[in-house]
């Protein structure tokens, strides 16, 4: 007789993210290397000290909204893939394929290519100060810092929620040794550089949007925990708590470390500064400067591991959905990771790091992430309108969902008008996933050779890495 198989030996994803590192998940993927690069672009076109206060603030605000509004999809549908997913079940297949489509073939690479960069600039710069680092080290360690997440994301879910959380502790760390020498500074009077704080001789409105793009960029990735719904502990629980604590403390914390940069330096000196965070130490903590590089590396690392964890479900959901090859629905025997969707990304990123070619795309990145947070939004309110006996556990205010969407849109029209050619290369880009699709997906035709081919491919790849189907289902 067949024996049947224990939980421990069924393969699936299991449910192994308590509250804990879900919070570590949107911190730790929140604060990456945006607080300590943003400072410098949001006073630059905000024009006064007191007015980019308000901006981070009013980002905070904002990135609270679209988190709710996550919050609300991530508890109606139950199943992992964010976007993707939200996308599917409310406007239809072909805008969820393109977000599928954009994502893997510009938006992560970009992002994490830039991201490993950055964590390789700071481990390897302080050590060849005051001369230029050399480039090719740069790029090892990059490639480096990306294997390691890589290897993490493969060997168990556990691990990685637990190196996400050992890291985000670090990066909270990194903020509360920059917060603490500023409010003591302020407490002791030394507020010269904030008592003409709004000065708004120097704003200019057309500027005025650059500032929320810069304090924007630095709160992405508070969407991160909805990729892995189907492996969070009691999701209708966990994921609301989670956004709300996580956005809460990262809006507060953001604040303070801009208060505390201002306490220290004259609006000049941060203008003039590359690396505010270590410009900051130099005159702070004089004893400490040269750890503040190491805690930002670390700070790279956990939003990389962060982000990396999370897209790989988008792809793991969209092949397990039929708009993806079935290989990359498939989940390690041993490990219960979903291999395939981790090392797709791998080569990709290795090679933009090389090239360095990653900037132009981070532009379209930009663009593709916030019309497809525009889309996702709007289906949340469509569905809504649509089926308003759908089970909902938590329910965002309509005013909040209604707010973020029309800002959202905004954001793209305004990127469309002070951008034109860049947003239509994105545009362009993202519209080559359309005959992708109708091809592929919507009317799959490939002769029988090449079909033959394929088949044996994937039946090898999938002996060679030891993976399978889900064979329960965990939604």
């Amino acid at each position: 007789m067949k024996k049947e198989k224990t939980e421990d030996e069924v393969v699936h994803l299991r449910r192994e993210i308590s509250l804990l590192p879900a919070v570590c998940f949107i911190i730790g993927t929140v604060v990456g290397s945006g607080i300590f690069i943003a400072p410098k672009g949001v006073l630059m076109n905000s024009g006064s000290m007191g007015l980019s206060l308000l901006v981070w603030a009013l980002c905070g605000v904002l990135s609270m909204f679209g988190a709710l509004c996550y919050a609300e999809l991530g508890t109606s549908f139950t199943k992992s893939g964010g976007q993707y997913t939200y996308l599917l079940e409310t406007l239809g297949p072909l805008p969820a394929f393109l977000r599928l489509w954009v994502e893997f073939l510009f938006i992560r690479p970009s992002s994490a290519s830039y991201v490993s960069l950055a964590f390789g600039r700071y481990v390897v710069e302080p050590l060849f100060a005051p001369c230029a680092a050399p480039t090719l080290l740069v790029t090892l360690v990059s490639i480096l810092a990306i294997t390691f997440v890589v290897a993490v994301n493969c060997w168990s879910v556990n691990m990685t929620s637990r190196t996400q959380v050992t890291l985000t502790f670090i990066k909270m760390f990194a903020l509360v040794l920059i917060v603490v020498p500023g409010v003591i500074a302020l407490v002791k009077g030394q507020s010269e550089n904030l008592q003409n704080g709004f000065e708004v001789e120097s704003l200019t409105l057309d500027k005025l949007p650059l500032a929320f793009y810069n304090g924007l960029f630095a709160y992405a990735g508070w969407a991160n925990l909805n990729f892995v719904t189907e492996e969070v502990i009691n999701p209708n629980r966990n994921i609301p708590l989670a956004i709300i604590f996580s956005m809460v403390t990262v809006t507060v914390f953001y604040v303070l470390v801009n208060v505390a940069y201002y306490t220290m330096m004259t609006p000049a000196e941060l203008l003039m500064s590359d690396a505010v965070a270590v410009t900051f130490a130099n005159r702070a903590l004089q004893g400490l400067a040269l750890v503040i590089p190491v805690l930002v590396a670390l700070s790279c690392l956990g939003g990389l591991n962060g982000s990396f964890f999370g897209s790989t479900r988008m792809l793991f959901v969209g092949a397990r959905e039929g708009q993806w090859p079935p290989l990359f629905s498939m989940i390690h025997i041993r490990r219960h990771t979903p291999l395939p969707a981790v090392l797709l990304q791998y080569p990709l990123v290795v090679l933009m790091i090389i090239t360095g070619e990653i900037y132009e795309l981070i532009t379209f990145g930009s663009f593709a992430g916030w019309f497809f947070y525009s889309l996702t939004t709007l289906g949340m309110l469509i569905h809504r309108y649509r089926f308003p006996h759908h089970p909902r556990p938590f329910k965002v205010p309509l005013a909040i969902g209604l707010s973020f969407t029309v800002v959202c849109f905004f954001i793209v029209g305004l990127s469309m008008y002070s951008d034109p050619w860049n947003t239509g290369k994105s545009c362009v880009l993202t519209l080559t996933g359309v005959p992708v699709y109708f091809l592929t997906v919507y009317r799959f035709q490939l002769p029988k050779r090449l079909k033959c081919i394929y088949d044996y491919c994937s039946i090898h790849l999938q002996l060679f890495l030891e993976v399978t189907e889900q064979e329960v289902q965990t939604y």
